[in-house]
């Protein structure tokens, strides 16, 4: 599974996206957000180019195999959230420091410089960004990083059907949880600043 499986305009396109964060403004300007119903879709990389759209969960993927076109491993990482939606993060390491590209209708929950020394750092970044309508701060666990050459069998980069295998996988794997309980209870609401920030740009 490499740059040979795409077409020669595909693989035009992900000899552009030569660094991380050229990789993240594609997924922000030329891929619009998803919006068909959750769970609808699952587009490998492939669709998600040629339908130029793309959820959480399809920009992880397009962000994993343009991360693996660099010489990373097309690793992803799930964040798991209560009374939310998870968050499916494409992460890489520079000199020894996390970073990732996502794709998200919530403006804090995308790209992140790789200067986190640990996944948990990284994770912990998106915490005070990560919540629902209601105010709430939702985020609570994180999976183990996915190498997706596992699912090279099932040419997950350039499937023409949805991928349903690998969210399933992401949701049965263990999560570790980031906060202590006993902090939960004590949680503030997310101010009407930051909540209208991470609102910019929302896709209705």
């Amino acid at each position: 599974m490499a740059l040979n499986d795409f077409t020669a305009a595909e693989k035009a396109v992900f000899r552009r996206l030569d660094a991380p964060e050229k990789i993240q403004r594609f997924l922000d300007r030329d891929l619009a957000y998803n919006k068909e119903p959750d769970g609808h879709t699952c587009r490998s990389p492939r669709r998600a180019l040629r339908d130029r759209t793309a959820h959480c969960m399809e920009g992880a993927l397009f962000g994993a195999a343009a991360l693996r076109m660099l010489g990373h491993p097309p690793l992803l990482l799930d964040l798991e959230a209560v009374r939310d939606d998870d968050h499916v993060l494409a992460i890489f390491r520079s000199r020894g420091h996390w970073g990732a590209v996502a794709k998200s209708n919530y403006s804090g929950l995308r790209y992140r410089e790789p200067v986190y020394r640990t996944l948990r750092e990284l994770v912990l970044s998106y915490f005070e960004h990560y919540y629902n309508h209601r105010k709430e701060k939702t985020l609570r666990r994180y999976s183990r990083p996915v190498n997706l050459r596992r699912f090279d069998a099932i040419g997950w980069m350039t499937s023409e059907e949805d991928v349903w295998a690998i969210p399933e996988h992401l949701c049965e794997i263990p999560h570790r949880p980031l906060l202590e309980p006993r902090l939960i209870p004590r949680l503030a609401r997310v101010d009407d600043r930051l909540y209208a920030a991470g609102m910019l740009g929302w896709a209705r």
